[in-house]
């Protein structure tokens, strides 16, 4: 009997270190930034943006993921929709490095190795680190700042062909700053109290690799 319950452990967890299937990448799209200089649409990428991407499928329903991402973000006043902003005339450039950890949840079980498992939608969850430039208006020098934001999204992907893999996701990063555009605090007020928002929206490209599917039941 100690022999068995000793051979059922030994298995498990030759699962867990040994059966599950990883994925790694790049992803390319756009990003778009929101606050109150320009448009105010939530989904409206306007500048080329990327990074790469690493999972780990821990089972069917959870796949743990790091990415970093480099997300350029602009916005003109003369895009705006309103007569104030377009009177007012502001624009901005700026660029946001960002590194990222958490997880996808499935809606459907994925597995890479079945024939019938090959595709879910999914939510995320992350947390997020990002810096991006800041103009100082005492010393007239652009200055980098670390901070963090609360980050979400959806997205849906499918196994492609052999160990290829995709996905289309947005996300969406919503920070507790109100600079992401303070580049133009030195020619104008730009008005507003509301925290900025970034979004990113593309595709991800992974090769999968790591032994098929021999899954835990879970975190």
């Amino acid at each position: 009997m100690k022999n068995s319950i000793l051979l059922l452990i030994v298995i498990n967890f030759s699962c867990i270190l040994r059966g599950q299937v990883y994925e790694t990448g790049f992803f390319l799209g756009g990003s778009n930034y929101i606050g109150d200089i320009g448009r105010t649409n939530y989904v409206y990428p306007n500048k080329l943006a990327g990074g790469l991407i690493f999972k780990y499928n821990w089972n069917p329903r959870i796949t743990l993921r790091t990415t970093y991402s480099y997300l350029p973000i602009e916005a003109s006043d003369f895009e705006a929709d309103t007569d104030f902003k377009i009177s007012r005339g502001l624009q901005f450039k700026n660029t946001i490095h960002e590194l990222a950890v958490g997880l996808e949840y499935n809606f459907y079980e994925y597995d890479l190795s079945s024939y019938d498992k090959r595709w879910t939608p999914y939510i995320l969850l992350e947390l997020v680190g990002f810096n991006y430039t800041v103009f100082n208006n005492i010393t007239s020098i652009d200055e980098s700042k670390k901070t963090f934001a609360i980050p979400f999204g959806i997205g849906i992907k499918s196994k492609l062909i052999g160990p290829f893999a995709i996905a289309f996701e947005t996300k969406f990063r919503y920070t507790f700053d109100d600079d992401l555009d303070n580049r133009q605090s030195s020619v104008g007020v730009i008005g507003g109290t509301n925290s900025d928002w970034y979004v990113f929206t593309g595709f991800s490209f992974l090769y999968t690799f790591g032994r098929p599917a021999c899954y835990t039941n879970g975190l």
